[in-house]
């Protein structure tokens, strides 16, 4: 497992490589000049001359990608066009707002997930199976931004029972520490403020979670259905195990790798998808500042916050693939 752990952590390198050449094309193939979007209405021919040579915009494409190179490996990302800020430093800021929401999104959609797919497994062709499989094709469907302005219409605005926006109420003096609101306010005894900070987090999440919840649904209900019919549930019930000990060890058990493969993906996916739920709720995460530089044309912040999602999406698949043979042996001996 060691071995193949360091492999992959090698091959991360030269897939980053790739993805920095298609990124360092494809941002400057956008529509668009950051000297004109940075100048806005001030913006004259000699000024827009001036920014584009003080970013090194007037260079061959080729030198400027080679002077981006030689700042990724010394991990400098560059600085933002907009406020002259390091890419790092805003990243290292705004990154664990983006984390704490898409834990509670991937944990909303888990729990809840896994077992209603089991539940409509169990009940193949019941009304439970129905109603699970009509919910999630509904939760596929609906875009996140309209789920997003309705749940916040519905809940913080009509029947207030949640903040609308921000990520905790500026009222209360909360110690940041580690810029994870919620394991702030634990790790210096501020309940107040952690609570707090998980209810601002609520709307967003179930926003942000219901797509990865229903295509877990799916993914769990096919796959535990695929375990049932197999020969060894069914000699494990003969033999008289308890219902408990089947499901726990010979149906779960067999049926959660591609639901952990689901889970991985869906945990990238929500990394690079806040964009949009977190510009409907005001929450300061990488997703709305990412949204920003988008229109900005703000190339170093583009280019930075893109790898860096890259490399955690990396990160997390590897996890998985090592939670396949904590899962199931076979996979470590393979």
């Amino acid at each position: 497992m060691l071995r193949f752990t360091l492999r992959r952590l090698a091959l991360l390198v030269p897939v980053l490589f790739g993805l920095s050449i298609l990124l360092f094309v494809w941002i400057r193939a956008l529509p668009g000049d950051p000297a004109r979007s940075l100048l806005g209405e001030r913006a004259t021919p000699e000024g827009i001359r001036q920014i584009r040579a003080l970013y090194g915009f007037d260079k061959p494409l080729v030198e400027q990608y080679w002077a981006y190179l030689g700042q990724l490996v010394t991990f400098d990302f560059g600085s933002s066009i907009r406020d002259g800020r390091p890419v790092t430093d805003t990243f290292l800021e705004q990154f664990p707002a983006t984390v704490e929401l898409a834990f509670f999104a991937i944990v909303f959609a888990v729990v809840l997930g896994i077992p209603l797919g089991y539940a409509a497994a169990r009940r193949r062709g019941e009304l439970v199976d129905g109603a699970v499989i009509t919910g999630s094709l509904i939760g596929v469907v609906i875009p996140v931004f309209f789920l997003a302005i309705l749940l916040k219409l519905v809940f913080a605005i009509q029947l207030d029972w949640f903040p609308t926006s921000s990520r905790q109420d500026a009222r209360i003096d909360a110690t940041h520490i580690t810029n994870f609101y919620v394991l702030d306010g634990l790790l210096t005894r501020e309940f107040d403020a952690a609570w707090d900070a998980i209810v601002h987090l609520v709307l967003p999440a179930v926003a942000l979670g219901t797509i990865p919840l229903a295509i877990i649904v799916r993914i769990t209900r096919a796959s535990v259905s695929e375990v049932l019919n197999e020969d060894y549930v069914r000699t494990a019930e003969a033999k008289g195990l308890h219902p408990q000990v089947v499901r726990r060890r010979h149906v779960l058990r067999n049926a959660m790798l591609p639901v952990l493969t689901t889970i991985g993906l869906q945990v990238g996916l929500l990394l690079s998808g806040a964009v949009l739920t977190e510009s409907v709720f005001a929450f300061n995460g990488i997703g709305s500042y990412l949204f920003d530089a988008i229109a900005q044309r703000d190339y170093p912040v583009l280019q930075g916050y893109i790898l860096f999602i890259a490399l955690i999406y990396s990160l997390v698949n590897l996890a998985v693939d090592i939670g396949y043979g904590l899962i199931d042996p076979r996979v470590r001996v393979s």
